[in-house]
């Protein structure tokens, strides 16, 4: 398991407890330090890495926070997969195209897959979280949680990565669960799978782009991608297809979804080798995807099957293949990073605090769109659609 699929999985879990004092917190990681010595971290990189850290009550927050708002498939997909991030996307191929040859030579991965996946964790290195890590999962390893111990462990694993000098301390921010570098690893799944691609002696995911982009290959190979497969292709449902028998895990023979009436999007026969599933993210309505073994690497990462549709069209759009075609089931349409961001710039000239009007939607921006919506008459949604951005003049 990954980075985010370990966040994933962690967002889930009951509340954690209350914060501790700061005396249980020194005596906590008094304790951590006995379990990292015996893990080969040395009391000097223990005291340095630790020093002058504090029990951080914004990582219990963000912990225990649970989404009011969820997003529909249509929005996370033309948030993650829209113009902007599929030419980003192009031209950082390109500066970096020796490395992701590489990545793909030596370890057997699709390189527009590796780059997709680098795309949407990071936006391509640009965006790698800004907690400290050592003092995120040392909060986490102290607090109330029941997966205290697991944080424990990601924490020793961080001490290990400074240990080593294979990256900067300074250089180890990133979420609040501790998924770091370029393509958002956990410190654990760092240690088993990150690889200096760029031969410098240290595996560094966070200022090295070749080897952030080696270890996600590595990853995926581990997740047994096979080049030459292919994720899948979107496909055409018939009328009255019963998207219960859909889903990554219920693989068949292509044969098996033929009989059932289902083509290619163009309406030609399915092909494929070895079993495949269906996905319907959106119901019957919506457009659908047939799905190969290699969709499952690709969901590995995450462990959802939406993110894991969002890496895999992207990496079609980058290399050069068309987007989803169907039409999606809304008639308020979803808006890319720039809409996103020309909404919020309009709410603010309403007089609205959303924040840099970055295109990152969160509370301050759903509570402008639900005034807007309120004063306009609209159904209150708070969701950042085409038909609240034309009603502001977009």
């Amino acid at each position: 398991m990954t980075s985010r699929a370990t966040i994933t999985a962690l967002v889930c879990f009951a509340g954690l407890a209350a914060s501790p004092a700061r005396a249980d917190f020194d005596s906590c990681l008094a304790g951590i330090q006995n379990q990292a010595a015996a893990a080969g971290v040395s009391a000097q990189t223990f005291r340095a890495a630790t020093r002058g850290i504090e029990y951080d009550d914004k990582v219990i927050e963000l912990s225990q926070k649970q989404p009011e708002f969820k997003t529909p498939i249509w929005d996370y997909m033309a948030a993650l997969v829209d113009d902007e991030r599929v030419e980003d996307g192009k031209a950082a191929m390109r500066r970096n195209a020796q490395a992701l040859a590489t990545a793909e030579q030596r370890y057997g991965v699709d390189r527009h897959v590796i780059a997709a996946v680098w795309g949407v964790e990071s936006n391509f290195g640009k965006n790698l979280g800004t907690m400290p890590l050592v003092q995120s999962l040392a909060t986490l390893a102290c607090s109330g949680s029941r997966r205290r111990d697991y944080f424990r462990g990601e924490l020793i694993a961080t001490l290990k990565i400074i240990e080593r000098g294979d990256i900067e301390p300074s250089r180890l921010t990133g979420s609040w669960a501790g998924a770091f570098g370029q393509t958002q690893f956990m410190p654990s799944t760092y240690q088993r799978l990150a690889v200096d691609l760029d031969g410098d002696g240290r595996r560094d995911v966070v200022d090295s782009t070749a080897d952030a982009v080696g270890s996600t290959a590595n990853f995926l190979r581990a997740a047994k991608w096979s080049n030459g497969m292919g994720w899948g292709y979107e496909v055409r449902l018939p009328r009255g297809f019963n998207t219960a028998a859909a889903g990554r895990t219920r693989k068949h023979p292509v044969g098996h979804w033929s009989a059932l009436g289902v083509t290619k999007a163009d309406g030609s026969p399915l092909t494929a080798s070895g079993p495949v599933g269906i996905l319907a993210p959106a119901g019957a309505n919506g457009p659908a995807f047939l799905v190969t073994k290699n969709f499952d690497a690709i969901y590995s990462y995450n462990a959802a099957e939406s993110y894991g549709l969002a890496i895999a069209v992207l990496s079609d759009r980058l290399r050069g293949r068309p987007g989803v075609q169907a039409d999606w089931p809304t008639d308020d349409p979803p808006l890319s990073r720039a809409e996103r961001r020309d909404l919020q710039v309009r709410l603010t000239k309403r007089g609205f605090d959303v924040g840099e009007p970055d295109g990152k939607v969160g509370e301050k921006t759903r509570e402008a769109i639900k005034a807007v919506e309120r004063s306009l008459g609209m159904p209150l949604t708070g969701r950042p659609g085409g038909k609240v951005l034309q009603a502001l003049g977009g």
